[in-house]
């Protein structure tokens, strides 16, 4: 793009007629999904059995362990806001304004992921403190810069509602068929013996980071950002203005905290689960399985999602699904002499139930965007995204400072090879009833405080264009 197309003032929503830009199609959808694969590898793997990792291969207390989860979270979640705001501000190359950041910086945040799964035998026990802490926020850092930039492009990928539902589901997919790749291969390549190995750590995260890297260099090639957006001021001339239009923003501020609590549960779960199988019943293996039927869920709920949006909408089909995963985990705490077999059936109708806000999760977040371009007439995809990944930053540290304690709490030492009843338990407990609860916040959320139903949605989509209309 010529510097005088880039200073020109123009309308967010229209497809710069200065270059000729192939149209919307499945290469898109492919490339967008590669970006989330790629992501999800390390995040998965990290969120899943980082956990056990540092308590059984460092040999680090769990209660530090959740002490490190709550700081780099905080940490994360403001350099997302950060980085956000700084993407916002730069002009846009003749790649596009978003992922060209995926290409200069994914290299290094796989080096770093690799980097956390190092184990020099030996060391002291504040050495294995201090590495983890370093590692571990140097990846959550760099991780803000490949992530803040990849979840804003799918609005300017297309302006089409359907084709951004369509780049939500493939987003989605993605990210399952790399939780499916880690849960399934995963258990098999760290645990021997039902014990974490070191070995298995390091060769998994060398295996993943590979896979990863290769998803992220496709998903530059394949994708195309088409929507030209107006160059913006800078951050001082327009950070007022933005909170105003932030705070008034209700659909935001509703599923930022549906967001935050949702990815508490999704992380307090992946922690969970690997004791709760591990120790519980006595089958770390059968963390495999689990991982293989979360996919599968998904894969059933993905071809039921557009025709039940399209006749209810997206606000209406979530909140059931939400109300059916609440109900399946509070039955959970109730039975709790089931099986590995019996206990993994049931979780997945819960999976199948909040499959359809994962599915659905970051269309929301382009409603919102849209929302937010109604109240203020800016269009800040990276400052109103960066705020949404703030949110989920903020649960995954909350829920980090919570397994961590409340795996110590219920009286979990790494040393012993049978866990009393007591904290047997409370990783019973702490896997169905409190996932439960807040499944069922969640759908009263949704229900009470999320406005932007499909009526307002259509609605909405009508006062932009008049909106723009004015403007011109």
């Amino acid at each position: 793009m010529s510097q005088s197309a880039s200073q020109k003032k123009i309308d967010p929503n229209i497809i710069s007629s200065n270059v000729k830009v192939r149209p919307f199609g499945f290469r898109d959808k492919i490339g967008y999904m590669l970006g989330d694969f790629g992501n999800d590898f390390f995040f998965i793997l990290v969120s899943s059995y980082l956990m056990v990792y540092y308590t059984d291969v460092y040999g680090i207390s769990a209660a530090f362990v959740g002490v490190l989860f709550l700081a780099a979270r905080l940490w994360d979640a403001i350099a997302d806001v950060t980085w956000g705001r700084f993407i916002d501000t730069r002009k846009p190359s003749k790649h596009g304004k978003f992922k060209p950041w995926i290409l200069r910086m994914s290299f290094p945040l796989v080096i770093s992921g690799v980097l956390m799964f190092i184990h020099i035998p030996g060391m002291s026990y504040g050495f294995y403190e201090a590495y983890a802490f370093v590692t571990y926020i140097l990846w959550g850092t760099l991780y803000s810069t490949v992530n803040i930039p990849y979840g804003s492009m799918a609005s300017v990928i297309t302006i089409d509602p359907i084709e951004r539902t369509s780049l939500s589901t493939y987003r989605t997919m993605g990210a399952m068929l790399a939780s499916l790749m880690i849960n399934a291969v995963g258990p098999l390549l760290i645990f021997v013996d039902n014990k974490a190995s070191a070995n298995g750590f390091l060769m998994a995260a060398v295996i993943f980071g590979i896979l990863a890297y290769a998803s992220y260099l496709a998903s530059y090639k394949l994708s195309t950002e088409r929507i030209v957006l107006e160059e913006n001021e800078g951050p001082k001339a327009k950070l007022g203005h933005t909170i105003k239009g932030l705070l008034k923003n209700k659909p935001l501020i509703a599923i930022l905290g549906a967001s935050l609590i949702f990815m508490m549960s999704t992380m307090l779960i992946g922690s969970v689960n690997v004791y709760l199988f591990k120790d519980y019943f006595n089958n770390a293996a059968a963390l495999s399985i689990v991982g293989i039927i979360q996919t599968v869920t998904v894969f059933i709920a993905i071809p039921i999602v557009k025709p039940l949006v399209s006749k209810f909408g997206k606000k209406e089909t979530t909140t059931v699904g939400m109300l059916l995963a609440a109900a399946v985990y509070i039955l959970l705490f109730f039975l709790p002499n089931l099986t590995a077999i019996q206990y993994i059936s049931l979780t997945a109708i819960g999976m199948f139930g909040y499959a359809f806000f994962n599915i659905m999760i970051w269309a929301f977040v382009t409603d919102v965007i849209d929302y937010h371009e109604f109240l203020t007439g800016l269009r800040e995809d990276g400052t109103v995204y960066s705020l949404y990944s703030f949110a989920r930053k903020v649960g995954q540290a909350i829920a980090g400072g919570i397994s961590g304690f409340a795996i110590t709490a219920i009286g979990y030492h790494s040393t012993r090879e049978v866990q009393t009843e007591s904290t047997l338990e409370g990783i019973y407990a702490l896997a169905t009833i409190v996932p439960g609860v807040i499944y069922l916040l969640i759908f009263l959320i949704l229900v009470f405080l999320y406005p932007l139903t499909k009526q307002r949605m259509k609605q909405l989509t009508i006062d932009l264009k008049e909106q723009k209309i004015t403007r011109k």
